[in-house]
């Protein structure tokens, strides 16, 4: 183990969130096990984090204090006649005691590693209120002649306690706190949490900063690539361009295999997304996402979905958003674009073909080009969009499948399109759910641009 490596161990009372803390600082939901019973974690787990190729952060996960009450009372029984230890030694010598491998073991295992560590960090349950246990422990673990950090957890509780929690460290000569909720972390709760821990450790302070840069670079990039992916999936959307013969059986299965290829790039975007930031399908609620087996289970293209987003669409739209497609008449040289004639095909909707005139609905024959109606282009860039600010807010202990609301988002349920997704409307080679799929610089220019354009755009209100 380096030198210079700095341990830090995650102290407390049974069922705070310890191991709930560590998954997401360490992104990894499958760190140690959590449950709601008490004293689910019952030994010493640690994660290393990384900088530069090497290790410079180890985090251990202890169990929780049970009996602190009393271990106090045994703890000043210790002492001999004439004899005054600091905290530390009379730590090791209760660790010397028949009592830590019996009654007290678990707090041994607890005051082993905090002898062990540089810091710990106190972690609460901001909900409970504030007992004589807990100060108890404090009193233990100050023995241990470590810094303490307390981290309230659970601080988006509506009845949390914070404020009662704070005055109480500030009592005990504790006042440096962070809030960390590990359920919905803030943004730049990582970065509070090492810069009070750079206040703490000192000699340490260079290297937590340089890891909490690191960590914070990573973010970002993550937010990139998540609208990288988003922009490749409604590029490959627009582009799409399927023809079809102008009979009312060619024209469905050509609109049913248009929306079967875009549901199905959906799908793997939000697989894509789920993969970089490192969360699973349980993650989420069937009904909510909404996903269902491979599939979603709301209708991209059905009327329901634009109107439950807010998408809104005009008279001549609404048989193209039943479809979900629109058609160009190459041989007329026009373009319907809201999708009327698949709509009428199908669904015998032809009120709104007829208010075209006469003279338009006489040129419509021979081949038809099928495309996506830009009302769902707008639902896909809603969803993703939503989709990556919730998983950019959630932490990696939260146990509640992710349930997704309307977002508030106008720019992108009534502004003008991107002219990026425009320019890919002329390029069907630049979709690659097309025959002819071809990744040109043009394209990756267009994808980056439209990207960037994304990522800058605010993200929906949380």
């Amino acid at each position: 183990m380096p030198d210079d490596l700095i341990k830090i161990a995650l102290v407390g009372h049974t069922n705070t969130g310890k191991t709930s803390l560590l998954r997401t600082l360490t992104r990894d939901t499958g760190f140690g096990e959590v449950a709601d019973s008490p004293g689910t974690t019952r030994h010493v787990e640690g994660a290393r984090l990384r900088l530069e190729g090497r290790a410079v952060l180890e985090w251990f996960d202890t169990p929780g204090m049970e009996d602190s009450i009393s271990l106090l009372e045994y703890l000043e029984r210790l002492d001999r006649p004439g004899e005054r230890l600091d905290g530390p030694a009379r730590i090791r010598r209760f660790l010397d005691t028949p009592e830590a491998h019996g009654r007290y073991e678990q707090e041994a295992r607890v005051l082993a590693k905090m002898l062990d560590c540089d810091a710990a960090l106190y972690v609460i349950d901001a909900r409970d209120p504030v007992l004589g246990k807990h100060r108890d422990e404090l009193a233990i673990l100050a023995a241990c002649g470590r810094p303490l950090l307390p981290v309230l957890n659970f601080v988006n509780a509506p009845a949390h306690r914070a404020d009662e929690w704070r005055d109480a460290m500030a009592r005990l000569g504790l006042h440096a706190v962070v809030e960390f909720d590990t359920v919905a972390p803030p943004l730049d709760g990582e970065q509070q949490l090492y810069a009070k821990l750079g206040v703490l450790l000192d000699r340490h302070a260079a290297a937590l900063a340089r890891l909490s840069d690191s960590l914070a670079a990573q973010r970002r990039a993550r937010r990139g690539s998540a609208y990288e992916m988003l922009a490749d999936l409604l590029v490959d959307a627009a582009a799409l361009h399927l023809s079809s013969a102008s009979d009312e059986a060619a024209l469905v299965a050509a609109s049913n295999r248009l929306r079967e290829q875009v549901r199905q790039r959906e799908q793997a975007c939000v697989d894509a997304l789920l993969a970089l930031y490192n969360f699973r399908r349980s993650d989420f609620a069937d009904d909510a996402l909404p996903l269902e087996g491979e599939r979603w289970g709301m209708d991209l293209f059905h009327p329901q979905a634009l109107k439950d987003m807010g998408v809104q669409v005009g008279m001549g739209a609404a048989a193209g958003a039943m479809a979900g497609a629109a058609v160009d008449l190459f041989s007329a040289g026009l373009s319907l674009g809201t999708g009327m004639l698949i709509g009428a095909a199908a669904g015998g909707l032809w009120q709104g073909v007829e208010k075209l005139g006469k003279r338009v609905a006489g040129k419509l024959r021979g081949w038809r080009e099928i495309s996506v109606d830009d009302a769902v282009l707008r639902l896909l860039a809603l969803r993703q969009r939503q989709l990556i600010e919730a998983l950019e807010r959630r932490g990696h202990a939260a146990r509640e499948p992710l349930k997704l609301d309307r977002p508030d988002d106008e720019a992108w349920r009534k502004g003008p399109l991107p002219e990026a997704l425009k320019e890919a409307r002329s390029r069907p080679e630049w979709s690659a759910l097309g025959e002819h799929y071809e990744d040109s610089d043009r394209r990756k220019r267009v994808v980056a641009e439209l990207a960037k354009t994304l990522a800058e755009a605010p993200l929906p209100a949380a």
